[in-house]
């Protein structure tokens, strides 16, 4: 028998990366996941594949000449750079625009701090823009209820101090005191409203409800109850305060058919799919409340994130310093430059991925400045550091204005926003409103405004 060929030694054994499987974006009211690549990269999200997984419609040239056309104004930059991107029947609301009918905004904040964002600010800002191109009445809803039934940790009486303190931040926006109504979900609830969201949660089975958001047999019904109220806010109905002086003793057929539009960031949408898929069975049915969706605005450490009030390095918030915004800008922002000058001059930088550039575009309004601040950073004549410090000066004055403002916001000012009363609007009012100054003619409105059986049956 002959001997067997020696075998060379096996040398150490190097490891070889295991490919991941894909993991998809995940989006949905309370979490959001723009997914990874096989080798665990942080994908960015894809609105498009976004919109046509949800039946959405995206916002087309054709769209925004008919609204310019409509209404003599310049769509709004987030509507012209596609940040708002997508809606559901916004065609209807000009529609109704067109006619002449009234219609009405409702959006909305989660107060899960004390203090909004940036990223918060955004669907505020866009829905006060809607108010004075439009003219038209807005609700917003303090969803301080929801935050205490998600999070644990959190108390409804914490989750009610955080709603007060962000409603002073969205009155810092400047909505028009005389068409604006903000309430925190647990002070307001009552009558109508709460008969809404009970009617509607009749016409909901759990199978819909955990379809939409993932709950099982553990979920508290605090959570499985709440879609209902959420939903009930976008029927006028729930508001009978708001539109006459005497407020309707049973729920009006003839408020009923008012048009609500909602503005909102997409991952709100699972709340309104459920809304539209039932409102026509109501007892006083209206049309289905329209929607436009915004994207999300990148964390600072870039794609694959939203900023988070629960991690304060991926967000400029809306109480932080000049200093602290310089800090976070310079340290956290993710980069679309070269690892070195010599490789940026050459090569060029990518704006496509760089934070600072995507934070421009959200708040410089000028398109032929971001559109050459673009080009420069491909080019590479322009740096990440010179691209830092445009972003961190804007950033500045955006927050400070803001700061300014919300200093006017008093406890009679707060009480004002938060006080159900019948709105005024329409584009037959003869006095221009100044939206930069919502806020100092508050007091002489509420002083002069004549007195209503409805004022002294408010509690």
């Amino acid at each position: 028998m002959e001997a067997s060929e020696p075998q060379p030694k096996s040398g150490p054994t190097v490891p070889i990366p295991e490919q991941q499987q894909p993991q998809e974006q995940q989006i949905d009211p309370w979490s959001v996941d723009a997914g990874k690549d096989s080798q665990g990269n942080a994908l960015a999200f894809d609105y498009v594949a976004i919109s046509k997984k949800w039946n959405t419609q995206l916002i087309d040239e054709k769209l925004l000449e008919r609204f310019t056309k409509l209404t003599g104004h310049k769509p709004h930059r987030w509507l012209r750079r596609g940040l708002f991107f997508s809606h559901r029947d916004f065609d209807k609301v000009l529609d109704t625009y067109e006619r002449g009918e009234s219609f009405f905004l409702y959006t909305g904040r989660g107060p899960s701090s004390g203090s909004m964002h940036i990223g918060h600010t955004i669907p505020f800002e866009f829905t006060k823009w809607l108010q004075d191109v439009f003219d038209v009445p807005c609700v917003i809803m303090l969803t301080d209820d929801e935050k205490a039934l998600f999070r644990e940790s959190l108390t409804f009486e914490q989750a009610m101090e955080f709603s007060m303190e962000n409603a002073r931040d969205i009155i810092a926006v400047g909505f028009d005191p005389k068409k604006t109504f903000i309430y925190s979900d647990l002070k307001y609830f009552s009558n109508h409203f709460l008969m809404n969201a009970w009617e509607f949660s009749k016409l909901l089975t759990f199978n819909q409800v955990r379809g939409a958001f993932g709950f099982n047999e553990s979920t508290n019904t605090g959570r499985i109850f709440f879609p209902s109220l959420q939903c009930a806010a976008a029927f006028a109905t729930s508001y009978p305060e708001l539109w006459s002086d005497v407020p309707s003793a049973t729920r009006s057929e003839t408020v009923a058919k008012m048009q609500c539009l909602i503005p909102m960031a997409i991952d709100q949408d699972a709340y309104f799919r459920l809304l539209r898929d039932n409102c026509h069975r109501m007892a006083r049915p209206g049309p289905k409340p329209a929607l436009i969706h915004s994207r999300f605005l990148t964390a600072l450490q870039g794609v694959g994130g939203k900023m988070s009030s629960s991690n304060p390095n991926s967000a400029i918030f809306m109480s932080d310093t000049p200093a602290q915004i310089k800090k976070k800008i310079n340290r956290y922002a993710f980069s679309g430059g070269r690892e070195t000058l010599e490789e940026h001059r050459e090569f060029g930088g990518n704006p496509d991925i760089d934070v600072t550039y995507q934070y421009l575009t959200y708040f410089e309004e000028d398109d032929a400045k971001i559109q050459g601040i673009a080009e420069a950073y491909r080019a590479g004549t322009l740096t990440t550091g010179d691209l830092k410090k445009e972003c961190i000066t804007l950033l500045q004055e955006y927050v400070n204005g803001y700061q300014t403002r919300r200093k006017e916001v008093t406890d009679e000012v707060l009480e004002l926003y938060m006080k159900p009363r019948k709105l005024e609007w329409g584009r037959s009012h003869t006095k221009t409103h100044n939206p930069h100054c919502a806020i100092n003619d508050l007091m002489y409105y509420e002083i002069t405004r004549p007195m209503t059986g409805a004022d002294s049956a408010i509690t």
